[in-house]
């Protein structure tokens, strides 16, 4: 399976092992065991590492995504990332890609989030994902390993990506959570991109304090599984741990239409920033600017370019 030539100085790779066909729409109002009639629905390619890759590419970076798809479901996602124009890499699977929904209810502004399991895979299908990883590991660049793992994939896989990484001289990037996070972290990695509820659950933990967020973060850095955390809170704004310190910044005043893709966004702008050369302040800012930007959009759209550096000059003033 040979790799696309990615062109970038700084090359990023993104990893995308369980994909999903992201369905929205909205009804008045969810009611059970009624019929509810929608408005106008919206298709979306969605999972962590091709929505990091898609930010990427609208924000003006290069990177390729490795990605799973099968089935109708896939092939109808593979035309919506053709049609962005995101160079790929395509690891087929004999099970149908996954679709998630997301329904908005316009009588509330409550937001409906339906996330399917995805199919099982085979030891061959996802032994042949850590192939194509590893025929295209972008040499002083990064990879992006980001998502869930369906059923059948080992809770080791990211570790062994992590590996490859190391291996390839790239620097490994996970978002992702539960015996998948902590047998990355056991292997070592560059970043972690964890939620409060996920950290809490790595540490067994409520971490309901800002402070002991900021402990089990550096406790991370320190015993070394990882160089940075990355913390997003949501509305509260966002935490990088580092072996330098703490910083600490709060989300701009915007207006929120839908959190999908938040996450997915800031790591985005993150790991692209890096990859041209700024300093981690910096590439925090952009972070933080992308996500918001994209919780302005509305229902799975991710964010646009102008708003993201607009909203990161807004931040450059902020101190850190």
């Amino acid at each position: 399976m040979k790799a696309p030539q990615l062109t970038s100085m700084s090359p990023i790779l993104t990893l995308t092992v369980n994909p999903a066909l992201d369905v929205s729409t909205s009804t008045e109002k969810v009611v059970s065991l009624h019929k509810m009639r929608c408005g106008t629905s919206r298709l979306d390619p969605g999972g962590g590492g091709v929505n990091v890759s898609r930010v990427v590419q609208r924000l003006g970076g290069q990177t390729l995504a490795v990605h799973t798809a099968g089935g109708p479901t896939g092939e109808a996602y593979r035309q919506l990332i053709e049609a962005e124009q995101v160079p790929t890499l395509v690891v087929p699977i004999s099970g149908s890609t996954r679709q998630n929904f997301t329904v908005d209810e316009t009588t509330t502004g409550e937001q409906f989030r339906f996330v399917l399991e995805g199919p099982e895979f085979s030891e061959t299908e996802w032994r042949a994902c850590l192939s194509a990883v590893a025929g295209a590991i972008p040499t002083g660049g990064y990879v992006v390993a980001s998502g869930s793992l369906p059923p059948g994939v080992p809770d080791d896989f990211y570790a062994r990506v992590a590996r490859l990484a190391r291996e390839g001289g790239a620097h490994c990037i996970v978002d992702a959570s539960g015996p998948a996070l902590a047998q990355a972290l056991a292997e070592g990695v560059f970043l972690v991109k964890p939620s409060r509820r996920e950290l809490g659950a790595h540490f067994n933990a409520s971490l309901d304090s800002e402070q002991s967020l900021m402990e089990a973060a550096s406790s991370l850095i320190a015993d070394g599984s990882t160089e940075y955390v990355a913390l997003t809170l949501g509305e509260a704004g966002a935490i990088l741990a580092a072996k330098s310190g703490i910083m600490r910044l709060s989300v701009p005043s915007v207006q929120v239409l839908s959190t999908v893709g938040a996450g997915d966004s800031f790591l985005g702008a993150f790991v692209l920033r890096l990859a041209q050369g700024h300093p981690i302040k910096g590439a925090f800012r952009a972070a933080v600017a992308a996500g918001s930007a994209t919780a302005m959009t509305p229902a799975t759209e991710l964010c646009h370019r102008g708003d993201v550096e607009r909203l990161e000059a807004e931040l450059s003033a902020t101190v850190l």
